[in-house]
């Protein structure tokens, strides 16, 4: 599964706070916030201190999304014509 956190950027805009505002109020590095720039995994003590400021829960602010199946047609698995 890959992580996505769409979400919390249109939550950021919906309230008018910026990445450092948030990087601030949850107390994270600049570190942490480049991970989920690039939808990677952080803590889930993270995602609670985010959801706490943003007063949301977690489905508010990240998805889980299946990985693609892109790795078996790069492969060579193609379908016979």
């Amino acid at each position: 599964m890959k992580t996505d956190y769409k979400k919390l950027w249109k939550i950021l805009i919906d309230k008018e706070m910026s990445k450092s505002d948030l990087r601030r109020m949850t107390g994270m590095s600049a570190t942490t916030m480049a991970k989920l720039g690039k939808s990677e995994m952080v803590s889930m003590e993270l995602l609670k201190k985010i959801c706490e400021v943003l007063e949301c829960n977690i489905g508010d602010i990240m998805d889980f999304l299946p990985e693609k199946e892109t790795s078996k047609q790069q492969s060579g698995n193609t379908e016979k014509q």
